[in-house]
């Protein structure tokens, strides 16, 4: 084996070998972006149970002061009505509205977190596209080297002949 065999050889082989690893990188970028993903869709997860504990607790609290609050006006022995009607009114109105609220908060962070595992999806694609289109041009080259080695050493280059008409070799174009 010659050593420009050898030398088109070896370029062919490292433009295989740069393919093959930048098609792992490839799929090594998308299993991390579906990590991520995952990640931030399980943390959507958190945050929904986080803010419906958060409710729970806000609606304990709420029932706890009303109670409070519906005892004191028994022990001053006036009726349920009037002022005071309207301030146990007032907490209930004042419960639903931060209930709201907290429910609202929530809808906004499930959204973020369902917007941020997309666009990781999204990032992780097209980076593994890259990557693929590194190892098109890995093996592109390769081949293009093994090509340009073996034209200058004798062999023909794509539209050359390397047979005249009397029968010698030569490294014009072909027409």
């Amino acid at each position: 084996m010659s050593a420009e065999a050898f030398a088109a050889g070896a370029q062919i082989l490292s433009g295989v070998v740069g393919a093959k690893g930048a098609n792992q990188a490839a799929a090594a970028a998308q299993q991390v972006a579906e990590y991520n993903a995952q990640v931030a869709e399980n943390e959507a997860i958190l945050l929904q149970r986080e803010k419906t504990a958060e409710e729970a607790n806000l609606r304990r609290q709420s029932e706890r002061f009303i109670g409070t609050q519906r005892v004191a006006v028994a022990k001053s022995g006036i009726q349920m009505s009037g002022s005071a009607l309207q301030a146990l009114a007032d907490t209930y109105f004042n419960r639903e509205r931060d209930a709201a609220r907290i429910q609202y908060a929530s809808s906004i962070q499930q959204v973020q977190k369902q917007t941020e595992a997309a666009m990781m999806r999204a990032e992780g694609r097209a980076q593994a596209y890259s990557y693929r289109l590194q190892a098109t041009q890995s093996l592109l080259g390769g081949f293009t080297g093994a090509a340009q080695s073996m034209s200058s050493t004798g062999f023909p280059s794509p539209g050359q002949s390397n047979v005249n008409s009397t029968g010698g070799f030569t490294n014009r174009p072909m027409n």
